[in-house]
């Protein structure tokens, strides 16, 4: 019991000193140190920190660091060729400056769905949104909900496809593609869409009705920055497109047809890991698509750079600080998941049904809600409890595909609550605090989710995975 209040305490010092802006990098350590304080020094404290938080973290690194790279790299790429801003104004035209929070949510959509960092996109978004909110007189403390809405919901757990680390890091666990269950996907990022759409412009009815307008103006965006490129100077649709549109295609392509008929035996032998294709074909498959999206953006943008050699190495350091704020995160959990205590909670939350796939979903929410992060809180549940659930998955004839999805699907649920680290920067970017807009943001990026994966899982049991 003691070592359980040791885990509990730490996890609220944890969630505490990252909501007021501590760095999980440094934070995570110690307070998983706490945790072992309080479990009986069942492990000494220097040898815990070098032999199982350090590795736990080295491991994340190895698994996804490429794609954190270059997600960044094409992220960075797509900002400074004007490329995101380009897609962003023509989605406003076609949907039309009175429609301004569905075109916010899809300009988001598109550019998260082809492969750029919601960082990236909320820079490139939020100007547009400034404008449109301004004049369509719609509250300004919409802005974010609208951002978070379009870039980390449907189009980072639900459709498949996406390059998105949540959609990937269920791959190696379970064997699958980025493209697992694909109709169930899409029915959950429909849920999340539709109903935070109505939900988004509901609010704004009510409070035109209510005589509440745009709110205080902002500041003008800095001249010269990307974001106050007007659009003549961007290039043309069909050119911002391209790159976004090759990263889904070549995913698929790459995952479905080439990479499975290749000639992987080697991949047995223990300089290789010993592992199948099956275990990493998912994340060469995304690896090989941004790397040739990448190139051809910058081929076909490469006057519109002003250093494209600054461009790449920004984006490289740019992709530093997340992986190991979320490898941070992972290590911590690993150090938990090591105590005798944390063995307890497992089986308590596994015990709770003896179905996989609604076990898993429960794991994962949980460990996402706690940590603040869903790539996070994902990998230590599937580090702890994934290959279990394999196994009782396949014992009972279940598909692993239903797993990565509802694996994806939880992770994004309760790992947007107040102390996430992309509400807190998303509410810096947009100058706006928890107590303006975060009651939407929950609405959107925590309870439609849920009601998604509780869709997805009603219908799995119902229809079977498809």
């Amino acid at each position: 019991m003691f070592g359980i209040l040791g885990i509990v305490l730490s996890l609220v010092l944890l969630i505490a000193l990252a909501y007021r802006g501590w760095n999980v990098i440094i934070i995570a350590p110690i307070c998983a140190m706490v945790g072992l304080l309080f479990g009986g020094l069942d492990a000494p404290i220097i040898a815990t920190y070098t032999q199982v938080f350090m590795p736990a973290l080295g491991n994340y690194l190895i698994k996804f660091f490429p794609l954190f790279l270059l997600g960044a790299v094409f992220g960075k790429l797509m900002d400074d060729s004007g490329c995101a801003r380009t897609i962003a104004h023509k989605i406003v035209e076609w949907t039309g400056k009175e429609r301004a929070i569905i075109a916010i949510i899809l300009a988001c959509g598109v550019l998260t769905y082809g492969g750029v960092s919601l960082f990236v996109v909320a820079f490139a978004v939020f100007p547009v949104a400034i404008q449109m909110f301004r004049e369509g007189n719609l509250p300004k403390r919409l802005i974010p909900a609208a951002i978070a809405l379009g870039s980390f919901t449907f189009t980072m757990s639900a459709l498949p496809g996406s390059p998105a680390i949540q959609n990937a890091i269920p791959m190696p666990y379970f064997h699958t593609d980025a493209f697992a269950a694909p109709g169930l996907g899409i029915i959950a990022g429909l849920v999340m869409f539709g109903c935070g759409s109505a939900w988004l412009m509901m609010r704004a009815r009510r409070a035109r009705n209510a005589g509440e307008g745009y709110g205080d103006d902002e500041p003008a965006a800095v001249a010269g920055d990307p974001a106050s490129m007007p659009a003549g100077d961007m290039p043309s649709f069909t050119v911002a497109i391209i790159p976004v549109l090759l990263v889904l295609v070549l995913n698929f392509i790459f995952s479905k047809y080439i990479i499975p008929a290749m000639d992987t035996d080697y991949l047995a032998l223990p300089k290789y890991g010993k592992t199948t294709v099956s275990a990493v074909g998912g994340t060469w498959a995304i690896i090989l698509a941004m790397l040739i999206a990448c190139v051809v953006l910058i081929a076909l943008t490469w006057k519109r750079f002003r250093n494209v050699r600054q461009s790449l190495t920004d984006g490289a350091l740019g992709s530093m600080l997340p992986i190991l704020n979320v490898g941070s995160e992972v290590a911590y959990g690993g150090v938990i998941a090591s105590l005798a205590s944390f063995i307890i909670i497992r089986d308590w939350l596994m015990a709770l049904t003896d179905n996989p796939v609604i076990g898993l979903a429960i794991v994962v929410n949980v460990l996402a809600g706690i940590t603040g992060s869903a790539s996070g809180g994902m990998s230590i549940a599937l580090q702890a409890v994934g290959q279990t659930y394999l196994e009782l998955a396949q014992a009972a004839g279940i598909t692993p595909q239903i797993l990565h999805r509802v694996a994806a699907l939880a992770s994004g649920g309760l790992d947007a609550l107040p102390h996430n680290g992309a509400v807190i920067t998303l509410l810096a970017i947009c100058r706006l605090n928890h107590k303006q807009s975060y009651f939407d943001i929950f609405m959107v990026a925590v309870a439609f989710p849920l009601l998604a994966m509780l869709l997805v899982i009603v219908l799995n049991g119902m229809f079977g995975t498809f």
